[in-house]
C-alpha cells in the first residue's frame, strides 16, 4: 500500500469514479465534494464567493465539500463553471445525480439510524476494512444465528419483525465479502470474544467453525489478541479507499450514535493503534489453531 499521503497523490479523472464497481452514493458524494474543494482552492475562489455563486450559505459549501450534503447537479454545474473546470463539468453533474440515488440499505430504513447510514455507504466503497472488536465477533463475520442472539440481547425491546430486519441487514452487508471486487477485511478480535458464551454451545461451535471457514478466504485476515495482552476497550473500524479524493475514515460507534474521523493526523493515530494490536495478536496461522482448539473444547 502506498506510503504517499492521500492529499499528495495526483487526483484521478472524475470519470474514474463512474467506472468503479460497487462505489456507493455516499462515497461518490465525498469524492465529488473533495474535488470541488480542490478546484475551488486552485481557482482562488473563497467559500463565501462559492456560496454567492449558488445562493447558499458558506456552511452549505462546507457540508457539500465534505460530502455531508447531497450534491445537486445544478449547483455542481454552476460551481464547476465558476472554477473553470469545463472539461469535467458533465462528468461532475453525472456524479451528482448518482450520488443522490438510494443505497440498497434504504429497504432496511426502519432499522438504519441516520448515523449508521453513512457507515454502510462507506463500507460498500472501501478497498480495505480494518477492525478491532473486544466484545463480539465482527458483524461481517457473524453467522445468522449469532447475529440473532446479539440482536435479541442488545436490543431487548425489539419485536420479532425488527429483529428479523436487523439480522437481514447484517446478512445483506456480508455480501460485499463475496463479490468479485470485494474489499480486504483485516480483523483483530480479543481472545475473550471466542470464549464469551452467547446462546447455546452449539451456536458458538458453529460460529467458530464459520470463522475458520472465512479465514481461509484470500481477502480475509483474522487475528486473535491473546489473553496476556492488554485489550483496548473500544471497537475501532478504519476504512481505506485507495483514491486521494477519499481519505481514510475511522468509525467509532457508541450506544447512541457514532463518530466519523477523517483528519489525516487523527486517522494516523488510529492506524498506528491497529498496527500495534496486529503485531501483538496471534498470527493468522496461530489464530486458526486457536479457533480449532476452542471448537474442540466445546462439548
Amino acid at each position: 500500500m502506498s506510503a504517499v499521503p492521500s492529499d499528495q497523490r495526483p487526483h484521478p479523472p472524475l470519470g474514474t469514479y463512474l467506472s468503479l464497481a460497487g462505489f456507493s452514493p455516499t462515497a461518490l458524494s465525498i469524492a465529488l465534494g473533495a474535488r470541488l474543494r480542490s478546484l475551488r482552492t486552485a481557482a482562488g475562489v473563497s467559500a463565501k464567493e462559492a456560496a454567492a455563486e449558488i445562493g447558499c450559505s458558506e456552511a452549505k459549501i462546507s457540508r457539500l465539500e465534505r460530502g455531508q450534503s447531497p450534491p445537486l447537479a445544478g449547483d455542481v454545474s454552476c460551481l464547476m463553471r465558476r472554477y473553470g473546470a469545463i472539461a469535467e463539468l458533465e462528468t461532475a453533474c453525472e456524479l451528482a445525480r448518482r450520488a443522490n440515488e438510494p443505497g440498497w440499505w434504504e429497504e432496511f430504513g426502519q432499522v438504519v439510524p441516520p448515523w449508521f447510514d453513512k457507515f454502510l455507504g462507506l463500507q460498500e466503497a472501501a478497498e480495505l476494512i480494518r477492525t478491532y472488536e473486544v466484545q463480539l465477533v465482527p458483524g461481517l463475520l457473524q453467522t445468522e444465528e449469532y447475529a440473532y442472539a446479539v440482536t435479541v440481547s442488545g436490543v431487548p425491546l425489539a419485536g420479532p419483525e425488527e429483529v428479523r430486519a436487523r439480522v437481514g441487514l447484517r446478512k445483506r452487508r456480508q455480501e460485499l465479502l463475496h463479490r468479485s471486487f470485494s474489499p480486504k477485511l483485516w480483523a483483530v478480535v480479543d481472545w475473550a470474544v471466542l470464549h464469551r458464551p452467547l446462546g447455546s454451545e452449539g451456536l458458538m461451535r458453529r460460529q467458530l467453525a464459520h470463522l475458520i471457514e472465512m479465514s481461509s478466504s484470500p481477502n480475509i485476515k483474522l487475528q486473535v489478541l491473546p489473553p496476556d495482552c492488554l485489550a483496548i476497550g473500544t471497537p475501532v473500524t478504519l476504512l481505506r479507499f485507495g483514491l486521494p479524493d477519499l481519505p481514510d475514515v475511522v468509525y467509532l460507534e457508541h450506544p447512541t450514535g457514532a463518530n466519523y474521523i477523517d483528519k489525516p493526523e487523527d486517522t494516523a493515530q488510529y492506524r498506528s493503534m491497529l498496527d500495534h494490536l496486529s503485531m501483538a495478536a496471534l498470527s493468522p496461522a496461530q489464530t486458526l489453531d486457536e479457533l480449532k482448539k476452542t471448537v474442540r473444547g466445546i462439548r
